[in-house]
Order: structure tokens, then C-alpha cells, then sequence
């Protein structure tokens, strides 16, 4: 204590002092600055004329892409313009996947690939950087084989997280299938047409089940603008990636094309479903023991071993010790 009331003391605590004020002057004049802009950006989007909806058409989406333009698309058109070309080579099959994890933007392939490229060259560089902070003097070898997995995790960890929420996406929307082609088809054997039906299953499932009402509005907004019963439903099929609205798609098609009746189609289709849904139940469930085995083998039966057996051990050796000893 006595060191913070000499020359040098009162020094660095004055220079401290000030580096503090200074520290949280600047963050609050920083988060003012984006509070102001954020009200100005939000009083603009509301003075902005919107493009009318249609009545009844669920909230799935607009079919065009936004016109505005966000930090990342300004980034990109920046970093394309300076001759860097951010379209992968695969860009058919990048944009599926994009699309099954619910990535829809047409600048989506390009973030995906900016974002892996920044990560390939950042990860290394934070490494280096925090060796260099740490005062850590690696070897050449141990320096290269460190950057290469750094640089790895960076290219191969966006896919890991497209794939992840791709397969998160399909058992939710594969989940509220059935039900939707219930109400599906009671809409279709009250008399409502194909697209119609779309539409109020899509509104009827909003808030239970939003992903496939998204769906469903997409379909609704396509067959509103023109497109085929046939090329709206297979657009859904690939934007979904799922094989069960793939195999509903199909079977609509065929559907209509020979004629048949849509509600016998549906009825037997989500009888289908749900026996698909049973099955996929009982297979879990089967597997259950399964995977319960391991964690038992693992760390319940070494201390059931134990406690059946060590009171055995004691009593052993009370009895033996003593004997071995020399003694009575």
C-alpha cells in the first residue's frame, strides 16, 4: 500500500486512471454512434414503399432477391472486383447444400466461399499470433504442421456446420410432414384445389411448424407467379433435400399427369409417412439397449466388481496377513 502514495506510484495510478476513462469514454461514444445509426437504418426501412403481398399467402419468403446491400454483399462485390472470384466451380451442388440448410440468398455460395478463404488464411494467422504473444518458440516442423491444421479446420469446418444444420433442417420438416399432409387432405376432400391447399396448410402450420409453412408459402408464391404444379414442386424437393418431399413430389406429379385422385394419393402417402415415422421410432429404441451397454460395461460394472468383491478381499486379507506375518 505504501508503494501507491510515492511519485511513482501516484504516476501510474493517475496513467491508469486515465486509460480507464479513455477505455469507457470511447465505448460509449462507440455504441451511441451505432445506436443513432441503427434508428436512422430502421426509420429508413419503414419509410421504404414495400412491394404488395398476397392476402393469404404464407410469410415462406420473397421469391426476389433483396435489393439491399449489407456489409458482406458489399465486401464481396469488393473483394470480386478486385479480381478474387468467389463462385466455386461446383456452384450447382454448393447451392443445394446452401439451400437444404436454409441459406437462400444468390449471394450465398459466394459468403460460403469468402468465409472458408478468410478462415483458411485467419485461423494460421491467430495462431502465429498468439504464439508470438506467448513467447512460444516452436520448431520450423512443429510451426508448419500447426499452420496446416489450423488451415484445415478453417476449409473444412463451414461444411461440417452447412451439414449439420442441412440434416437439422430435414428431421424437422421430415418430423411435420405427416401432419401437414393430414390437413392437406382435408382441405383436398373439402374441394379445394392443389394450390390452395398449400396456401392454408401453410398458414394453419405457422407457428408449429415454420420451416415447412416456408416451404409451403414458396410453392404457393410460384404457382402464383406462373410456374407448373410440376417445376414448383420439384423446386421444393431440392430446396428441402429431403427423399421424403422428394417422393411427395414425384407422386404429385404422377399424379396429375394421369389423372388419379389427389386426395387417395395423399391419404395413402401420410399413412406411409407415419408408418415411416413408426418404424423410425422402434429403430431407435431398439438401439437404445445398445447404446446403454457401453457406458455400463464402462463405469457401472467396474464398481459393482468392487463393491461385491472388496468386502471379500478384506476378509481375505485379515486372515491371511496375519498367518503370512508369523503371527497368531
Amino acid at each position: 500500500m505504501e508503494t501507491l502514495f510515492t511519485p511513482d506510484g501516484l504516476q501510474r495510478s493517475a496513467l491508469l486512471m486515465l486509460l480507464f476513462i479513455a477505455v469507457v469514454g470511447g465505448a460509449y461514444v462507440g455504441v451511441a454512434w451505432f445506436g443513432e445509426r441503427r434508428v436512422a437504418r430502421d426509420r429508413l426501412d419503414r419509410s421504404a414503399p414495400t412491394a404488395p403481398t398476397a392476402g393469404d399467402a404464407p410469410s415462406g419468403g420473397n421469391l426476389r432477391p433483396h435489393d439491399a446491400r449489407g456489409a458482406w454483399i458489399s465486401l464481396i462485390l469488393a473483394i470480386e472486383k478486385s479480381g478474387v472470384p468467389l463462385i466455386d466451380p461446383k456452384d450447382s451442388a454448393l447451392r443445394s447444400r446452401l439451400a437444404a440448410a436454409g441459406f437462400n440468398s444468390p449471394f450465398a455460395p459466394r459468403t460460403y466461399s469468402m468465409i472458408r478463404l478468410g478462415l483458411v488464411i485467419g485461423l494460421p494467422l491467430l495462431l502465429f499470433a498468439w504464439m508470438w504473444y506467448s513467447g512460444a518458440r516452436p520448431s520450423p516442423v512443429r510451426l508448419y504442421f500447426l499452420g496446416a491444421i489450423a488451415a484445415l479446420a478453417g476449409l473444412y469446418v463451414p461444411s461440417l456446420v452447412i451439414r449439420a444444420k442441412a440434416d437439422r433442417r430435414q428431421r424437422e420438416i421430415i418430423n411435420a410432414f405427416p401432419d401437414a399432409l393430414d390437413l392437406m387432405l382435408v382441405c383436398v376432400e373439402a374441394g379445394l384445389g392443389l394450390e390452395s391447399a398449400f396456401s392454408r396448410v401453410g398458414m394453419e402450420i405457422t407457428r408449429s411448424h415454420k420451416l415447412l409453412s416456408e416451404q409451403f408459402g414458396a410453392v404457393v408464391l410460384e404457382l402464383r407467379a406462373g410456374r407448373s404444379h410440376e417445376d414448383a414442386l420439384r423446386r421444393m424437393a431440392e430446396r428441402s433435400g429431403s427423399e421424403e418431399i422428394r417422393s411427395f413430389a414425384t407422386l404429385l406429379v404422377q399424379s396429375t399427369k394421369l389423372g388419379s385422385s389427389i386426395a387417395q394419393t395423399l391419404r395413402v402417402y401420410a399413412a406411409e409417412m407415419r408408418e415411416r415415422r413408426r418404424m423410425k421410432a422402434e429403430e431407435k429404441a431398439h438401439r437404445l439397449p445398445v447404446l446403454l451397454s457401453i457406458p455400463l460395461v464402462c463405469f457401472m460394472l467396474p464398481t459393482m466388481i468392487g463393491v461385491l468383491m472388496l468386502p471379500a478381499a478384506l476378509r481375505v486379507m485379515r486372515s491371511v496377513a496375519p498367518a503370512l506375518t508369523g503371527g497368531g
